[in-house]
């Protein structure tokens, strides 16, 4: 709309101005030859009125394809583009809105992880606040340590690890202090003996290396560090542990 109207539609007015143009002087020519008819009675009054009818309708058709054409060659209204424009703004407004909506219902993991639990059912009623699935993190895998208050000054971020399992005898696996605990915490019932829970430790997470994919979650595991070892003097990335030698 707002380039004006198009080529072809200009040429179709111009047409049906032509059209019309040669209706009316058919038409004209047909009343005059009745009228003089009508004088010799040589024809009845019904067909001059009809014929005056016809003339006139044509009349007015021919005003009207003209004045088609002239809109079509002013071309639309201001008026007429801003509501095409507005009409044209809430359609992508409605396109974006339901591509939205769209995506809303599939369920996107932060990062590369499997589905523990299937919280809800297909055709269940999610909320934002809801959970739908339970998540758990595969890699990198971390192992959750609890390091003793007195080793605290020995031990920081980025040491190296050696970790075994019960499942694999004899295998070690790498690994790295990735985090420590700023706070401390008396050691859980679960861990150790009697007397070492009531001490305060440390929590504090092991990265492990798994190349093979063979230690599982939940898998019990016991964890050395050699606090001898030279403490890193920056970060530790993860390819530079599980590098294979």
């Amino acid at each position: 709309m707002k380039a004006g109207s198009r080529p072809q539609e200009i040429a179709r007015a111009r047409a049906d101005v032509r059209s019309w143009e040669a209706r009316v002087k058919d038409a004209e020519i047909t009343l005059r030859r009745l009228q003089r008819l009508v004088k010799k009675n040589a024809t009845s009054q019904q067909k001059v009125d009809d014929a005056t009818t016809v003339y006139t309708s044509a009349k007015e058709s021919l005003e009207s394809a003209r004045q088609a054409l002239e809109l079509s060659l002013i071309g639309p209204r201001k008026e007429d583009i801003a509501a095409a424009v507005a009409r044209e703004q809430s359609a992508r407004a409605a396109v974006t809105r339901a591509a939205k909506e769209l995506a809303d219902t599939k369920l996107y993991a932060p990062e590369n992880a499997v589905v523990r639990d299937r919280i809800m059912e297909p055709g269940d009623m999610a909320f934002p606040s809801t959970p739908v699935l339970s998540l758990a993190q595969t890699d990198p895998l971390w192992i959750r340590v609890y390091v003793p208050e007195t080793d605290m000054g020995r031990i920081v971020a980025g040491m190296r690890a050696e970790v075994t399992a019960d499942s694999y005898p004899g295998k070690k696996y790498r690994g790295w202090i990735g985090f420590i605990s700023p706070t401390a915490e008396f050691t859980p019932k679960n861990v150790e003996t009697e007397a070492l829970r009531t001490r305060l430790v440390y929590q504090a997470r092991v990265f492990v290396c798994n190349p093979e994919d063979e230690l599982r979650l939940g898998m019990p595991a016991t964890v050395r560090i050699d606090l001898t070892q030279k403490k890193p003097g920056g970060p530790v990335f993860r390819q530079d542990v599980c590098r294979p030698r």
